[in-house]
């Protein structure tokens, strides 16, 4: 069991998400960085769907009511258990009384939390995973509060060997952190209706660094640039959509698409964010800057491939360290 003593309403339970259900109207939900939380549940010797913690504000502290393993992934933020400072994409023993703190981000905008056995919430739809536009899955339908105090599914005595812990070297996946002053790029799929936008407007969504809005949430992120124009009115019924689709609504600027996605729109879709590259918008705090580099299907599918790989040499590297006592 675990209880969280500091939190905000939107840091909630996620796993990996609510597949096979968006011809019904369900979302995928689940956490934005999917990598993180994966990595996170390889480093505590979890399977990958596990549920965790998806924390995207800060100060979050909780309390840890029995022994356990936990690790901490996504944003580079200051963590420490008690008075132990630790770095991200690490893993830990904790001891039933310590408190885990996780600070502001100095870079990125998304921690994840896993734990031994995961978080004990029951299986909706297949996914623990907590859908905040609906209100169902995760714990209770909601984000977490002050007070709330969670079920943990390992009970395992299990304590890692290394006393300090041991980590993740992420930098193949991830890249370096992005600049202050930089712009994120993200590699984008031509959508159904990309040659229905002017040769300008196409230039214009390439060429410029788009701005997040404070119309952000896990839902979508609505940018702010160039207005993007149509060659001609185009009048659609509403049709499938899915995390990574950049919608353009009639005022020109863009929408993307995130964990919380609706199943369907109307609007003109100029491209996609690559599945591999979903996670920079997890990371992308409102303010930052995104750039659309167009790529290729082969691209894609490899980068994805490149992902799967990372995954499957952490999962045996992770087994090695980990040892149990």
């Amino acid at each position: 069991m675990i209880e969280i003593l500091s939190t905000g309403a939107v840091n909630s339970v996620q796993d990996l998400g609510r597949t096979g259900y968006l011809n019904a109207g369900v979302g995928r939900s689940g956490t934005m960085d999917a990598p993180a939380l994966e990595i996170a549940n390889l480093l505590v010797g979890n399977e990958a769907r596990a549920a965790g913690i998806e924390v995207a504000l800060f100060p979050f502290r909780l309390r840890f009511e029995a022994d356990t393993v936990f690790a901490v992934a996504g944003a580079d933020c200051p963590a420490k258990l008690d008075d132990r400072q630790f770095p991200c994409w690490w893993a830990m023993n904790a001891k039933a009384g310590e408190v885990l703190t996780l600070g502001l981000p100095r870079s990125g905008a998304r921690a994840v939390i896993a734990f031994l056995g995961g978080i004990d919430v029951p299986l909706v739809l297949g996914s623990r995973a907590t859908d905040l536009k609906s209100v169902f899955g995760g714990f209770e339908g909601r984000g977490l509060n002050r007070g709330d105090r969670l079920a943990l599914a390992g009970t395992s005595r299990r304590v890692l060997r290394m006393e300090g812990g041991y980590g993740a070297d992420v930098s193949a996946l991830r890249g370096r952190p992005v600049e202050n002053d930089e712009a994120i790029i993200l590699r984008v799929l031509p959508s159904a209706e990309y040659t229905a936008f002017t040769g300008e407007a196409i230039s214009k969504f390439h060429q410029t660094d788009w701005l997040i809005t404070n119309d952000a949430n896990r839902m979508g992120y609505r940018l702010s640039g160039p207005e993007l124009s149509l060659t001609r009115k185009l009048e659609l019924f509403s049709h499938g959509i899915m995390p990574g689709t950049v919608q353009v609504p009639p005022n020109g600027q863009p929408i993307i698409q995130l964990a919380e996605a609706n199943t369907c729109g109307g609007y003109p879709k100029v491209a996609n964010v690559i599945e591999a590259d979903l996670w920079k918008l997890a990371q992308a705090p409102v303010g930052a800057r995104l750039r659309f580099e167009i790529t290729d299907r082969d691209t894609a599918v490899a980068a994805l491939r490149q992902q799967r790989t990372f995954m499957a040499q952490l999962a045996a590297d992770a087994a090695l360290m980990r040892g149990w006592n």
